[in-house]
């Protein structure tokens, strides 16, 4: 019998060094030297202090949502519960299958085309031939690229690796389901198809962790929410508890939201 999944995150805290010469760094020089995020690491470069001291856990069952202002920590948190980043001190525990919805074209080679990388997604996840054959099956359908499916990645527009990339993420289902909110790009005509997809795949995860700046989104989603900021966890509670402390002023029931 398959365990339950769970997430456990004790007292991590992730740093970025500073490479200074762009307009880039500098600008994130200056917002970290702002909001007191500045240090030194062991090696004695500047680093953006990204999160602090971040404990939380998730049990199955729950859906999680990040909320906070831009830079506030929540896709670099997302980014090490999916491994992508590894924290300078703490610790993260995963426990269960885990899909990472965080960037259209996280995991892909763009010079590979579409059906090479859903082929190589299907061997990580280690699925068998017949299994990949129905994972390219269902992911060309869904994605509606016809030829395009056997043509190198680089040459496809922003808007074809999104729909390839939201298909192929939600082809495969996992325990974990981590998401940023780039799943809303895209054009209405294809979220309008994506959402219910979307929203099974949501209801089929034993825990869901969401980011976004929709308040309809994680209120609908989610149970719980992180506030988010400058590195830090701020409030950690019910949905609409949390958000009316973030926003400043209560939450409409749901009648109040619909319009007359």
């Amino acid at each position: 019998m398959a365990s339950h999944a769970r997430i456990a995150i004790d007292n991590i805290s992730v740093w970025f060094p500073l490479y200074h010469g762009s307009a880039r760094s500098l600008k994130k020089t200056m917002f970290a030297a702002a909001s007191g995020r500045l240090g030194q690491d062991q090696q004695h470069r500047v680093v953006v202090r990204a999160l602090q001291d971040v404990s939380f856990t998730v049990g199955s069952g729950e859906r999680l949502g990040l909320i906070g202002s831009n830079g506030a920590g929540k896709t670099t948190l997302l980014r090490v519960l999916a491994g992508i980043y590894e924290p300078v001190a703490g610790r993260v525990r995963i426990q269960g299958s885990l899909n990472a919805m965080l960037d259209p074209s996280l995991g892909m080679n763009m010079e590979l085309t579409g059906r090479e990388n859903i082929l190589l997604r299907g061997l990580y996840n280690g699925l068998t031939k017949p299994e990949i054959a129905r994972l390219e099956d269902d992911v060309a359908e869904f994605a509606s690229l016809a030829d395009f499916m056997d043509l190198p990645m680089r040459i496809y527009s922003s808007g074809m690796v999104v729909r390839l990339g939201f298909a192929l993420a939600t082809a495969i289902r996992p325990q974990i389901l981590l998401m940023d909110e780039w799943f809303l790009a895209g054009d209405a005509d294809f979220m309008e198809k994506a959402r219910a997809r979307l929203e099974q795949m949501v209801r089929g995860a034993e825990i869901l962790v969401l980011s976004s700046h929709q308040e309809g989104i994680i209120r609908e989603w989610c149970t719980r929410v992180l506030w988010m900021d400058q590195g830090h966890i701020r409030a950690d509670g019910p949905s609409d508890e949390v958000l009316a402390q973030y926003l400043g002023h209560p939450l409409p029931t749901p009648a109040e939201a619909l319009p007359a």
